[in-house]
Protein backbone atom coordinates (compact mmCIF):
# COMPACT_ATOMS: atom_id res chain seq x y z
CA UNK A 1 0.00 0.00 0.00
CA UNK A 2 0.89 3.78 -0.65
CA UNK A 3 1.32 6.23 2.14
CA UNK A 4 -2.17 7.31 1.57
CA UNK A 5 -4.10 3.91 1.41
CA UNK A 6 -4.33 3.03 -2.50
CA UNK A 7 -3.83 -0.03 -3.58
CA UNK A 8 -1.11 -0.62 -6.56
CA UNK A 9 -2.05 -2.59 -9.73
CA UNK A 10 -0.14 -5.93 -9.55
CA UNK A 11 2.84 -5.77 -12.38
CA UNK A 12 2.56 -8.06 -14.52
CA UNK A 13 5.32 -8.67 -17.98
CA UNK A 14 3.37 -8.83 -21.58
CA UNK A 15 5.39 -11.76 -22.24
CA UNK A 16 3.81 -13.91 -19.39
CA UNK A 17 0.08 -11.96 -19.34
CA UNK A 18 -2.02 -14.64 -20.42
CA UNK A 19 -4.30 -11.95 -21.44
CA UNK A 20 -1.87 -10.93 -24.74
CA UNK A 21 -3.78 -12.74 -27.41
CA UNK A 22 -1.66 -11.33 -30.08
CA UNK A 23 0.10 -14.42 -31.86
CA UNK A 24 -3.99 -16.28 -31.73
CA UNK A 25 -4.63 -19.75 -31.60
CA UNK A 26 -2.18 -20.50 -34.61
CA UNK A 27 -4.36 -22.87 -37.46
CA UNK A 28 -4.65 -25.93 -35.20
CA UNK A 29 -6.40 -23.78 -32.39
CA UNK A 30 -8.58 -22.44 -35.55
CA UNK A 31 -9.10 -25.80 -36.73
CA UNK A 32 -10.04 -27.10 -33.69
CA UNK A 33 -12.39 -24.40 -33.13
CA UNK A 34 -14.40 -25.20 -36.16
CA UNK A 35 -14.90 -28.91 -35.27
CA UNK A 36 -16.10 -27.90 -32.41
CA UNK A 37 -18.68 -26.13 -34.20
CA UNK A 38 -19.27 -28.19 -36.85
CA UNK A 39 -19.67 -31.04 -33.55
CA UNK A 40 -22.18 -28.55 -31.87
CA UNK A 41 -24.57 -28.31 -35.33
CA UNK A 42 -24.49 -31.89 -36.20
CA UNK A 43 -25.59 -32.54 -32.19
CA UNK A 44 -28.12 -29.65 -31.83
CA UNK A 45 -30.53 -30.32 -29.44
CA UNK A 46 -28.36 -32.25 -27.06
CA UNK A 47 -25.16 -30.05 -27.48
CA UNK A 48 -27.31 -27.36 -25.72
CA UNK A 49 -27.97 -29.15 -22.41
CA UNK A 50 -23.38 -28.76 -22.43
CA UNK A 51 -22.87 -25.86 -24.24
CA UNK A 52 -24.85 -23.47 -22.66
CA UNK A 53 -23.70 -22.12 -18.77
CA UNK A 54 -25.85 -20.07 -16.70
CA UNK A 55 -23.82 -17.67 -14.39
CA UNK A 56 -25.88 -16.32 -11.00
CA UNK A 57 -26.04 -12.68 -10.22
CA UNK A 58 -23.17 -12.33 -7.37
CA UNK A 59 -20.70 -14.46 -9.89
CA UNK A 60 -18.74 -14.07 -13.30
CA UNK A 61 -17.02 -16.11 -15.48
CA UNK A 62 -13.82 -16.05 -17.03
CA UNK A 63 -13.72 -17.78 -20.28
CA UNK A 64 -10.85 -19.68 -21.47
CA UNK A 65 -10.24 -20.93 -25.37
CA UNK A 66 -7.20 -23.12 -25.66
CA UNK A 67 -5.74 -21.56 -22.23
CA UNK A 68 -5.87 -18.29 -23.17
CA UNK A 69 -8.85 -15.80 -22.08
CA UNK A 70 -11.28 -14.83 -24.44
CA UNK A 71 -11.57 -11.07 -24.92
CA UNK A 72 -13.52 -8.85 -22.84
CA UNK A 73 -12.45 -10.93 -19.27
CA UNK A 74 -14.71 -11.66 -17.01
CA UNK A 75 -18.38 -12.31 -17.95
CA UNK A 76 -21.64 -11.97 -16.64
CA UNK A 77 -24.25 -12.49 -15.19
CA UNK A 78 -26.57 -14.17 -17.48
CA UNK A 79 -26.25 -17.26 -20.32
CA UNK A 80 -22.98 -18.02 -22.02
CA UNK A 81 -22.24 -20.48 -24.61
CA UNK A 82 -19.20 -22.44 -24.24
CA UNK A 83 -17.87 -24.47 -27.48
CA UNK A 84 -17.08 -28.62 -25.63
CA UNK A 85 -14.15 -29.56 -25.61
CA UNK A 86 -11.96 -26.16 -26.55
CA UNK A 87 -13.71 -23.71 -23.89
CA UNK A 88 -13.42 -23.89 -20.04
CA UNK A 89 -15.56 -21.84 -17.93
CA UNK A 90 -14.05 -20.84 -14.29
CA UNK A 91 -16.82 -19.64 -11.83
CA UNK A 92 -15.38 -16.71 -9.35
CA UNK A 93 -17.71 -15.87 -6.78
CA UNK A 94 -18.16 -12.39 -5.89
CA UNK A 95 -19.77 -12.18 -2.51
CA UNK A 96 -17.46 -11.40 0.17
CA UNK A 97 -15.47 -13.90 2.21
CA UNK A 98 -13.09 -13.30 4.94
CA UNK A 99 -10.01 -15.85 6.02
CA UNK A 100 -8.10 -15.34 9.41
CA UNK A 101 -5.17 -15.16 7.53
CA UNK A 102 -2.12 -13.74 9.60
CA UNK A 103 0.30 -11.44 7.48
CA UNK A 104 3.27 -12.89 6.15
CA UNK A 105 6.92 -11.71 6.75
CA UNK A 106 8.93 -11.33 3.73
CA UNK A 107 12.50 -10.87 4.28
CA UNK A 108 14.34 -8.78 1.58
CA UNK A 109 17.51 -8.79 -0.30
CA UNK A 110 19.06 -5.96 2.02
CA UNK A 111 17.81 -8.14 5.31
CA UNK A 112 14.59 -5.84 6.01
CA UNK A 113 11.68 -7.78 7.69
CA UNK A 114 8.25 -6.89 6.07
CA UNK A 115 4.53 -7.67 6.41
CA UNK A 116 2.51 -8.52 3.33
CA UNK A 117 -1.38 -8.25 2.83
CA UNK A 118 -3.29 -9.56 -0.47
CA UNK A 119 -6.64 -7.79 -1.33
CA UNK A 120 -7.83 -9.03 -4.45
CA UNK A 121 -11.16 -6.80 -6.50
CA UNK A 122 -10.97 -8.53 -9.85
CA UNK A 123 -12.51 -11.91 -10.82
CA UNK A 124 -9.03 -11.97 -13.14
CA UNK A 125 -6.22 -11.53 -10.72
CA UNK A 126 -7.69 -14.08 -8.63
CA UNK A 127 -7.58 -16.78 -10.83
CA UNK A 128 -4.51 -15.90 -13.02
CA UNK A 129 -2.14 -13.88 -11.13
CA UNK A 130 -1.99 -15.84 -7.61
Amino acid sequence: MTSKGHRRPIPVSSEHDVRNAEEGVGICGTILVVLSYVLCALTFPFSLCIAVKVVQEYERAVIMRLGRILSGGAKGPGLFFVLPCVDTIMKVDLRTVTFDVPPQEILTRDSVVCNSKVHLNDPLQSLVFI
